[in-house]
């Protein structure tokens, strides 16, 4: 019993119960009912016997036998009756019949008493209490079947089990369904605990039909929803740490940079100034061409270190969107005049202002501007629109390349994460970092036509 679960052990109890009590009424009513039944019949027999009593008693003060052989005749036809006989005082039989049936036998032996004088005007009338002065001058003896009342008992004992057994399955047929509906539920939850415990964290319970299992789905399903949160709570919590520890590593790494590079990077960028200028070589100079390129390449990278391990302050001022596009636009044409790269702009029909600092919401579309006229090969157009959708504003900046990866898309806001052989995969993780002091949002996605879509959202301020 202890190892059964709640649904079988319902099952025993509701068992248990249903048979003790139809048992139990079975038994009672039987016993009433055979009771009944054979008081009811041997008062029939009783009666009978008394009748044929009373009306012997003329013929056995005349002997007139042929009466009482038809009194015993007629008294046969009735059913369950084996046999008739009338004595007399002495005990000589004075009339007898019987006829074959059915074992068991049961006697009634009943006196022929002489009626008083009053009593005779009365002769088909029996009195129980006889007086003193009721003389018996005969015996009537009436052997009487007990086999047919037995089969009717039978009958009726079977038919009520019949009917019990069938009552008390129907109940517990009931009651399956019934106990099902209730355990159900409760199998449910415990089989989603269990696979909550192995870290299925999306599962959800589905509400039963009864108003408590409901309620207890509902309760089990918040539970799941208040855990989920509160990981994913941890989890940011852990990577906001995790970038933290990375920014301050990065930090110390951009201050040796600083004192270890970037001065004598400054020495080497005078000294060649000044051998230029002695030696007389002009810009057209291939060599002294590649040597300033790369002095610019780790000036830029020196720079984007410092510019994300050590953010700036913003200074925030209301500042009109269209203005601010236009002029990040002109300005990154005029820086990339020589390549055949067009922009095409889309702003805004009615002024709409945002809170921002707009030197550092600069740098991030130049940033991005950036992306895309390499993911174009510097070539095609690039795209710039302006949208509004309720309190926030959306600039879209889309290219001509062949997109991003997939796999790529949850990374391509990580820092040092870049897929070209050249970057420092800092400048959308600098975007990204902008737009959150700003309370804005930094999206990516493939446009069907082919390249990427970055979508910058920030927060209208009306």
């Amino acid at each position: 019993m202890r190892n059964l679960g709640i649904h079988a052990r319902l099952l025993v109890g509701v068992f248990a119960i249903i048979g003790g009590t139809t048992f139990a009424l079975g038994y009672m009513g039987m016993n009433y009912t055979r009771q009944f039944v054979q008081t009811r019949f041997e008062e029939r027999m009783s009666f009978l016997a008394k009748y044929l009593a009373l009306n012997a008693e003329l013929g056995i003060l005349i002997d007139d036998k042929s009466m009482l052989q038809r009194l015993a005749t007629n008294l046969l036809s009735e059913k369950d009756v084996v046999s008739v006989t009338v004595l007399d005082r002495a005990g000589v039989e004075l009339a007898s019949i019987a006829k074959e049936t059915a074992r068991p036998f049961s006697v009634i032996d009943v006196p022929v008493l002489l009626s008083r004088p009053q009593e005779v005007s009365q002769a088909f009338q029996w009195s129980e209490d006889t007086g003193d002065s009721d003389l018996p001058i005969g015996r009537v003896q009436i052997v009487y079947s007990t086999a047919g009342i037995e089969q009717l008992l039978t009958k009726m004992r079977d038919r009520f089990l019949w009917l019990s057994s069938g009552l008390g399955l129907l109940a517990a047929i009931i009651f399956y369904v019934l106990s099902r509906s209730l355990v159900a539920p409760l199998k449910q939850l415990a089989q989603a605990a269990h696979d909550v415990g192995k870290g299925n964290r999306d599962l959800r319970v589905q509400p039963g039909s009864l108003p408590e299992t409901r309620n207890l789905a509902l309760a089990f399903n918040s539970m799941l929803d208040s855990l989920e949160r509160s990981s994913n709570a941890l989890e940011d919590a852990y990577q906001q740490m995790i970038q933290q520890k990375n920014l301050a590593e990065l930090g110390k790494f951009s201050m040796m940079i600083a004192h270890e590079v970037k001065n004598p990077l400054s020495i080497i960028k005078s000294s060649l100034d000044i051998l230029k200028e002695d030696m007389s070589i002009t810009a057209e100079n291939t060599m002294v061409g590649y040597i300033e390129d790369e002095i610019r390449r780790l000036n830029r990278l020196i720079e984007d270190f410092l510019a994300f391990a050590r953010p700036s302050q913003p200074i925030f001022r209301r500042v009109e969107i269209n203005s601010l596009i236009g002029e990040i636009v002109t300005r990154f044409e005029i820086q990339k005049a020589k390549f055949p790269v067009q922009i095409k702009v889309v702003l805004l029909e009615e002024p709409s202002h945002i809170h921002a600092d707009p030197d550092l919401i600069m740098r991030v579309f130049d940033n991005i501007l950036k992306n895309a006229f390499e993911a174009n090969g510097d070539k095609g157009f690039v795209s710039v629109s302006v949208s509004r959708d309720g309190g926030m504003l959306y600039i879209g900046v889309e290219d001509q390349g062949g997109g991003v990866e997939g796999e790529n898309m949850e990374k391509i806001f990580e820092p040092f994460f870049t897929t070209r052989s050249k970057g420092t995969g800092l400048g959308l993780a600098y975007a990204a970092q902008v737009l959150r002091t700003h309370g804005g949002t930094i999206a990516v996605e493939n446009r069907k036509d082919g390249g990427a879509l970055f979508r910058v959202g920030l927060p209208v301020n009306d």
